[in-house]
């Protein structure tokens, strides 16, 4: 199946431009790859109150997001949406989406492709993961250190994600309005039909803190807000916990229907 990479830079975030640069050229070198290109990202803080209000919705599914988008969650969102309707225009049947916090190892990052490649077709999402999940987890294939598997809960962040063309259309169909963070939209599994799968290792891994830390999360909140947001977090995640249980989406990744 032919790729494309995508490499999401957000273009005012000039202390990640020379990383976002090395990985396209990383990318460049990978075989397998059709095209590679430095895909700008949506400004969050660019965008009107109109724009907000155009594709921010609440509660659209269960569980409620227990906490209001902020402008950077909002503009990743809507990065990733741009790009998968971009593969809709494209030849490739999957694309590599890569964010510019990312650190590439290419001693894991080619069998992780590989491996990824391989099962795209069949499985739709598959996270290029920067850490372990606790959660049961089905053994998909293997290529050398680097296991494919798809976890009962899905984890999170975007750093990196191989995803198919008819995953990607299906995905934008179901996030035309959005109550929640892409990463947590993905996870949801039991709402999108779609269980992720993930490699691990993966030679990808998150490294924004050596950059300039994260464009999304904002630190420095009072002590009282950080307790309340530990409690809602908790509570969220012990939800997502049993509706991944009882998920209708295949145990063994690809679309529910499909």
């Amino acid at each position: 199946m032919e790729l494309h990479a995508f490499v999401l830079h957000l273009t005012r975030a000039s202390s990640r431009r020379a990383n976002a640069h090395h990985l396209r050229d990383v990318c460049k070198a990978t075989d397998g790859f059709a095209t590679v290109e430095v895909w700008p990202a949506v400004d969050g803080s660019a965008l009107s109150s109109g724009d907000l209000s155009d594709v921010v919705g609440a509660n659209l599914f269960q569980p409620s997001y227990p906490f209001p988008l902020n402008n950077g969650e909002i503009g990743c969102f809507l990065s990733h949406r741009q790009i998968w309707a971009e593969m809709q225009m494209r030849e490739a049947g999957a694309a590599l989406i890569i964010e510019d916090d990312a650190g590439i190892d290419a001693n894991h990052f080619i069998p992780a492709m590989e491996l990824a490649a391989q099962n795209i077709e069949r499985l739709g999402y598959i996270q290029l993961q920067t850490r372990h999940t606790a959660s049961p987890a089905a053994l998909i294939d293997s290529n050398g250190p680097c296991r494919l598997s798809v976890p009962q809960v899905s984890g999170l962040r975007t750093t990196a994600q191989v995803v198919s063309k008819e995953a990607a259309a299906h995905l934008l169909h179901m996030s035309e309005m959005i109550d929640r963070p892409v990463d947590t939209f993905v996870q949801s599994h039991w709402h999108t039909g779609l269980r992720p799968a993930m490699v691990l290792p993966s030679g990808i891994a998150d490294v924004a803190g050596d950059l300039d830390g994260s464009t999304i999360q904002n630190s420095g909140r009072p002590f009282f807000e950080k307790l309340a947001r530990s409690i809602h977090r908790t509570r969220y995640r012990r939800s997502v916990s049993t509706l991944s249980r009882r998920s209708a989406a295949p145990a063994k990744g690809g679309l529910r229907n499909a």
